[in-house]
């Protein structure tokens, strides 16, 4: 099975946001080149507003239990934002496909990149790879990147916190 690194990419940048929300414009472009992302755009009043509004309607896609659901969310997504796929070569990344319009807005380039690399990891690596953190009260986003698909805790500090209660409540 071929895994995608763009799914895993844009994945893992959602969670990013999704778990720790940018103060500002500014930190939510910080994350985003920390991340991978190489282009900037133009600030507009709304962009952070606008991207937070892209990360709960992502939530959504996450919190759906049902696949077929999750289908139809996601299908909706990608409707808003991606267009077909184009070449291209910028800031020195080598020729490869963009999936959308060239609107130059961060909200929108962050819509399309998250809902395309999200169907991208959820058909290659199963509609089951995204959920939140097994370890109550997180709730933390898991996108399971793992080569077994078996990840329930978004970091070791849950996992552990985890395998305390099992084993306090097998002593009891």
């Amino acid at each position: 099975m071929h895994l995608n690194p763009y799914g895993e990419y844009a994945v893992l940048l959602a969670a990013s946001l999704a778990n720790d929300w940018p103060a500002d414009r500014d930190e939510l472009e910080r994350r985003t080149l920390e991340r991978g992302m190489t282009l900037t755009f133009p600030p507009a009043a709304d962009d952070h507003e606008r991207v937070r509004e892209v990360i709960d309607d992502w939530l959504a896609i996450v919190d759906e239990p049902d696949p077929d659901a999750r289908a139809v969310l996601l299908n909706a997504q990608l409707a808003q934002s991606a267009a077909y796929p184009r070449l291209t070569n910028h800031d020195g990344e080598g020729w490869h496909l963009h999936y959308r319009d060239d609107v130059p807005s961060l909200p929108f380039v962050l819509r399309a990149i998250i809902s395309l690399g999200t169907s991208l990891h959820l058909v290659t690596r199963g509609m089951n790879r995204l959920a939140r953190c097994a370890a109550s009260p997180c709730t933390n986003v898991v996108a399971d990147v793992t080569r077994n698909g078996r990840q329930r805790f978004c970091s070791v500090r849950c996992a552990n916190r985890a395998a305390v209660r099992r084993h306090r409540a097998r002593l009891a």
